[in-house]
């Protein structure tokens, strides 16, 4: 692309074929001709000179220079860009909406300060996977929403790294801190057998509810439904205090020899109660096992110790209760169905009885002819009926 040449220089050929296009192209825009659009042009030009009070060659010298920077300014930013997205790095939106590189480095102070306090505030922030490992993602909104509250401007005045934030625009702008830090950057979900044949059909495969697999976007613009993840864990005095509670408990164990005896006799105790335990819930295992099978062909359907000790419950409900019939799964769902059937049959038969003492107080008050029939259909009517529901 060729752009205007430097200050002193002389434009080449194809420069002054594309001046003279583009200076045709105005004038006929105008309704004049090259030389009158000319004339227009340079009258403009002197008139600026003096409000500015310069020369005319001063003033034009002056707007050369500006469309040469802006021209070179233009062409390295378009650089920056084919740069970043070779080498794969994502791109931060700047101010006027230029993207900016994003370069790995030490944090911004700001940003820092900015993150430790979001990760404080309830952002509703969800867990995903991104490069096989478990991380937080938000949405902007909510974040956005943070920074505009009144706790943000309290943390402001205690906290003075925190950028200010008055409207709208200026949370945004706080916001891009974040990417521009590689704190937190833009997200969106994925498939993770994109690309490749092995994976399984939509139909087969079992999504998580609410668990996303994510992939980091490109250009990390700012927009309320736009999906963010933390790469920011804050601090790491609970992994570091994990770490050496581990590495003490380690020393504990490979020093056993050297304890006093008191400890390592308290120790093959403890050991030996923690196996009969876990001995006598292999035998309690055995010996249901046992007993089923016994009840399931002497009393059917089967008589379960302890039904709910591999069931997904608490401690405590493992245990209760203590012994339970085997139910088949078609009969549970039959039992649904029974008392919803049960239940129709009830309000039929209350239904009944109330036409048939309607119609017994008219019968009587007709000379009593009516009173044997009403009294059959009374009579036939209060019978409940029970009717067997069946799967289909």
């Amino acid at each position: 692309m060729s752009g205007p040449p430097p200050p002193g220089q002389q434009p080449s050929p194809q420069q002054m074929a594309a001046m003279q296009q583009q200076l045709a192209m105005e004038a006929q825009k105008r309704g004049m001709t090259p030389q009158q659009f000319q004339q227009w042009q340079r009258q403009q030009i002197e008139n600026d000179a003096k409000k500015a009070g310069m020369t005319f060659e001063q003033y034009v010298n002056k707007l050369k220079q500006q469309a040469y920077e802006q021209h070179m300014a233009q062409q390295q930013q378009m650089a920056q860009q084919q740069a970043a997205q070779q080498s794969g790095q994502p791109q931060a939106q700047g101010q006027g909406g230029q993207q900016v590189p994003i370069t790995p480095g030490a944090p911004d102070p700001k940003a820092l300060a900015l993150a430790k306090w979001l990760r404080g505030q309830d952002l509703k922030t969800r867990t995903c996977i991104l490069n096989g490992q478990r991380k937080d993602m938000f949405r902007v909104k909510r974040a956005l929403r943070a920074l505009q509250s009144s706790a943000y401007k309290t943390a402001c005045s205690k906290n003075s790294l925190l950028p200010s934030v008055t409207d709208a625009t200026s949370a945004s702008e706080t916001f891009k801190l974040l990417p521009l830090s590689l704190l937190a950057l833009r997200v969106s979900k994925s498939d993770p057998h994109e690309g490749h044949n092995h994976g399984p059909s939509p139909k087969s495969q079992k999504r998580i509810k609410g668990l996303w697999t994510v992939k980091i976007e490109q250009q990390q613009d700012i927009s309320d439904e736009l999906h963010y993840v933390w790469l920011y864990e804050g601090p790491q005095w609970k992994t570091k205090l994990y770490a050496a509670g581990a590495l003490v408990l380690i020393m504990a164990v490979v020093m056993f020899p050297l304890w006093p005896m008191k400890l390592r006799i308290g120790v093959w105790y403890l050991s030996m109660g923690m196996l009969g335990l876990i001995g006598l819930f292999f035998a309690m295992a055995i010996f249901r096992a046992i007993l089923f099978a016994v009840t399931y062909f002497a009393v059917p359907p089967g008589l379960w110790l302890y039904p709910n000790l591999f069931e997904d419950v608490g401690f405590f409900d493992s245990f209760r209760p203590v012994w339970g019939w085997q139910e088949d799964k078609k009969k549970k769902g039959k039992k649904s169905k029974d008392g919803a059937a049960a239940a129709g049959d009830s309000k039929k038969s209350s239904k009944a009885s109330e036409t048939a003492k309607s119609a017994g107080t008219a019968g009587t008050t007709n000379k009593g002819t009516a009173t044997a029939p009403v009294a059959s259909l009374k009579d036939r009517d209060l019978k409940a009926r029970i009717e067997e529901v069946e799967d289909d």
